[in-house]
This record gives structure tokens, C-alpha cells and sequence, in this order.
């Protein structure tokens, strides 16, 4: 049995928390044991010591990607959910994962206008602010992926659509990128 892990990027509020949430219920619905590492949760407890630095943040997504690596190498399916702003290191995830199964990453393309006006944790106003020194895509950069398997823009895809084309990406089913 071959894993798989769904690296899940864009910027906060592109909808990684929600199709996440909704992609494992699925899995889960049909007898799918998941894992999921958000990003978040992850430098709660994996990678508290580090900040946001672009080496730190390098660092928290190749943990990420070592993590994910050791479940699939045992068959199991992983669904990431990190912002991931670096090219380099999504793609260091990517090779710490397919040593041992399959690599899908999905760039949730959702265009930063429309994350911004969602921010639902009121992260860019405090960036705006300047109370974040360090906010992908206002004081930070994010690298658009070079080599992702799917872009999504959840501002014209429905949830249940995007749920579906991940699912499709994950099953090696048709050339999902756009």
C-alpha cells in the first residue's frame, strides 16, 4: 500500500483550514485513516522554539516534511496544511516524502485581496499595523509553487469542487494542475 501526503499552501486565509477539514471528513467517511499536520498545531508543539524567519520557517516545513514522510512510508495518507511560503523547502518536503510514496501539492491560489478582506483571525490588519513585522504576503514574500499538482482559487471554486479535485490529485487521476 503506497501513502500519500497533500501538502495544502496559499496564503492565510486561502482556505487550507476549511478544505482540510472537509477533505477528512471525506477520508474518513470511506475508511481512511488520516493524519493531519497543520501548521499551526505543528509549531505549537514541534517547532515552538523557532520564529518566523525565512530559516525557521524552511526548518518548521522540512520537519513538517520528514513527519509526513514517516506515516506515508508505512501507507498511511497525511493532509498538510501550512502557508509554506518558500519554494526550496516545499520542495525539500517534497523529496523527504517521496522516498517513500506520493507527494500532491495544492496551491490554494486564492488571490491575497480576497484572503485579506476573509481574515478571519485579523492577522493583516495587525500586519498592516506593523504589529506583525514578518506576514506572508504583506512584510514577506510567498513564492507561487513551481511544480504543484493543483492551484485552486477558493474565491470561484465551491468547497465540495475543491474537495473533489484534491481527491482527484491524490488518485493520480487526469493532470489536475493548472
Amino acid at each position: 500500500m503506497t501513502g500519500v501526503a497533500v501538502l495544502l499552501t496559499g496564503f492565510s486565509g486561502a482556505g487550507k483550514s476549511t478544505i482540510t477539514d472537509a477533505l477528512v471528513a471525506e477520508l474518513e467517511a470511506g475508511g481512511t485513516a488520516v493524519t493531519v499536520l497543520d501548521g499551526d498545531v505543528v509549531r505549537t508543539h514541534l517547532s515552538s522554539e523557532l520564529g518566523f524567519s525565512r530559516a525557521d520557517r524552511d526548518l518548521n516545513i522540512r520537519r513538517i516534511g520528514w513527519v509526513a514522510g514517516e506515516v506515508v512510508k508505512h501507507g498511511g495518507t497525511v493532509v498538510i496544511a501550512a502557508i509554506a511560503p518558500f519554494e526550496e523547502a516545499r520542495e525539500q518536503a517534497r523529496a523527504l516524502v517521496e522516498q517513500h510514496g506520493r507527494f500532491v501539492l495544492v496551491h490554494l491560489s486564492t488571490p491575497l485581496e480576497v484572503c485579506e478582506a476573509r481574515d478571519v483571525k485579523g492577522l493583516y490588519a495587525r500586519a498592516r499595523a506593523g504589529e506583525i513585522t514578518t506576514f506572508t504576503g504583506v512584510s514577506d514574500p510567498y513564492e507561487v509553487p513551481v511544480r504543484a499538482e493543483l492551484r485552486v482559487d477558493t474565491s470561484r471554486v465551491p468547497l465540495a469542487e475543491a474537495v473533489a479535485q484534491v481527491r482527484a490529485a491524490m488518485a493520480g487521476v487526469g493532470d489536475s494542475a493548472a
